[in-house]
């Protein structure tokens, strides 16, 4: 199947409230630009450097999101331009990213990522440290950061019940958080979780948004 065979199919399977980023990371410009003529606009990339390459060669529509995790001091390479930031971990990071969006005079939309897998390489909040995060009342500080939902990964297993367990555990504090902290809020909304193997498993747990890379653009190159 081709890219674009694979964009086709996969939009017309999702929900009309899923929201698809397409994972590019490691794949060439070429590749983007299929995607992009068969009506993708969303990428999620991992790496700042190779974000901010790809980002000059492409047209300006494209709403970028990183996904993976960011050091700190990259954050000032991609402010200018990235729409969403999906791997919030640390106070750190969203200090540095209100930080570098004042400079640019933008606001940055974040997910806060959250732990929820079994792996220990896996990054994010636990649960409860994010509970704490917002208990503090600390974004207020943060006026150029605009906390727009929660994104977390499953274990990576064939166990689909573990699975199916880590995605309602992530839909239950996100529905806890919108309640507690962003009842009055219109930005809290996204829950990004579901990847090439197990989104349709998310997506009944919740998952407003699904990051999709090996099931558009095949396996990756190294």
């Amino acid at each position: 199947m081709s890219i674009t065979q694979n964009i086709t199919r996969l939009k017309e399977s999702l929900p009309a409230d899923v929201t698809l980023v397409a994972v590019s990371k490691f794949h060439p410009v070429e590749a983007l630009k299929e995607a992009y003529d068969a009506g993708q606009r969303i990428f999620g990339e991992s790496r700042a450097q190779e974000l901010v390459a790809k980002q000059k060669q492409l047209p300006g529509d494209i709403e970028w999101h990183f996904i993976g995790p960011l050091q700190s001091n990259k954050v000032k390479d991609i402010a200018p331009f990235i729409h969403t930031i999906q791997s919030i971990d640390s106070l750190k990071l969203l200090h540095e990213v209100n930080k570098q969006a004042a400079r640019c005079k933008r606001v940055i939309r974040v997910l806060l990522e959250i732990h929820v897998a079994e792996e220990e390489s896996k990054h994010g909040f636990s649960p409860e440290e994010c509970r704490q995060l917002l208990q503090s009342g600390v974004l207020a500080e943060f006026p150029n950061v605009c906390v727009s939902g929660l994104m977390g990964m499953a274990t990576n297993t064939e166990d689909i019940a573990l699975i199916g367990r880590e995605f309602h555990l992530l839909y239950t504090l996100f529905c806890d958080l919108k309640v507690l902290y962003f009842k009055e809020s219109n930005d809290f909304r996204e829950l990004s979780m579901g990847m090439s193997h197990d989104y349709p498993l998310a997506i009944r747990e919740g998952s407003t948004m699904i990051r999709v890379g090996t099931g558009i653009f095949g396996e990756r190159e190294y």
